[in-house]
């Protein structure tokens, strides 16, 4: 096998595995690390078989091919097909939280160090303080409610 066809193979290898590493393993490294010694094999054939300056110039052709082999794998329509497009559209809120109210009242049942529980309207659910500690047993008042968070402050 002559030496251009290896450096043509080696370079498409390494724009295939950056390729990988960019849009579908990023931030893993073993396909970097393997397209990085694709180039680096690509560029020592390259220096030993047409000089320094071919070397050069491969490195700089090399470089543009990347850039714009991920410029167009990025616009391609492939990534959209394989890219997560879903919307959530429910709450972690439970029904016991969902039934609080703006101005219920209710008793601190834990330590309130920002977060803890709270028993409202007979339902144990886990509340958050407007900003100051509240201890056990103390009497509290919901302030707001949005979905599962519960604001309270001390009665």
């Amino acid at each position: 096998m002559s030496a251009t066809l290896i450096i043509v193979l080696l370079v498409a290898a390494a724009l295939i595995l950056f390729a990988v590493e960019a849009f579908v393993t990023p931030g893993f490294g073993i396909s970097g690390i393997a397209a990085t010694a694709c180039v680096v094999g690509a560029e020592i054939m390259l220096y030993r078989e047409y000089g320094g300056i071919a070397a050069l110039i491969g490195a700089v052709i090399f470089i543009v091919c990347t850039v714009l082999f991920l410029w167009w794998v990025s616009r391609s329509k492939s990534l959209e097909r394989v890219s997560l497009n879903a919307t959530v559209e429910g709450t972690f809120a439970t029904e016991a939280q969902l039934s609080v109210k703006a101005g219920d009242e209710g008793v601190a049942l834990t330590r309130l160090a920002l977060i803890g529980n709270a028993e409202i309207g007979g339902k144990m659910v886990e509340v958050k303080s407007t900003g100051e500690f509240i201890n056990e047993g103390t009497p509290i008042v919901v302030t707001s409610v949005n979905e599962a968070l519960i604001l309270v402050k001390k009665k």
